[in-house]
């Protein structure tokens, strides 16, 4: 009887090891393009997620149509939703901390996080977005499709060359 309460733990802590392997995420082939650190709880490696492009291109990306204050006329954005990054972390917090590729830093609130809301855009009207244009990703909310996104507030969210999420 003790032996096989001995393999039955055993095997218990072997699937609950295989079932937390399944949860972590899959190492970067490419340049991370973006660390996302925090209260986060899936990571590929030290408490970090890191991501390169092809990850966030297989995260099933959206397009948006919208102006901005950045650029003239319509523009076509292709992203990750920041929702659907932030869900796919279960992150849980109040504030992103974003940071650019200069260190510029802004506060997003995690409620922003929402279906319909902000992107993670890689590609600006079918291009990608290099880091003399904005790139590799630049936080773009659909500024046309709801009034309270035109705002100083939200503009100053509009992080372009991000490289860093810390959630808070």
């Amino acid at each position: 009887m003790c032996c096989r309460s001995v393999l039955s733990a055993l095997a218990l802590l072997g699937l609950m090891a295989t079932a937390a392997l399944a949860e972590a995420l899959p190492e970067p082939d490419g340049a991370v393009i973006l660390t996302v650190t925090g209260s986060i709880e899936r990571t590929n490696g030290d408490g970090t997620a890191r991501f390169d492009l092809a990850m966030l291109q297989a995260m099933d990306p959206v397009a948006i149509e919208t102006t901005t204050i950045w650029t003239e006329g319509v523009q076509s954005f292709r992203g990750v939703p920041l929702s659907r990054l932030l869900a796919a972390l279960e992150a849980e917090g109040e504030v992103i901390a974003a940071s650019a590729l200069n260190d510029y830093m802004v506060e997003i609130p995690l409620a922003d996080a929402v279906e319909g809301g902000p992107i993670l855009a890689f590609e600006q009207n079918g291009r990608l977005l290099s880091v003399r244009d904005k790139g590799p990703l630049w936080v773009v909310y659909p500024y046309d499709s709801v009034p309270q996104y035109q705002t100083e507030t939200v503009y100053v969210r509009s992080i372009w060359q991000l490289a860093r999420l810390e959630i808070r």
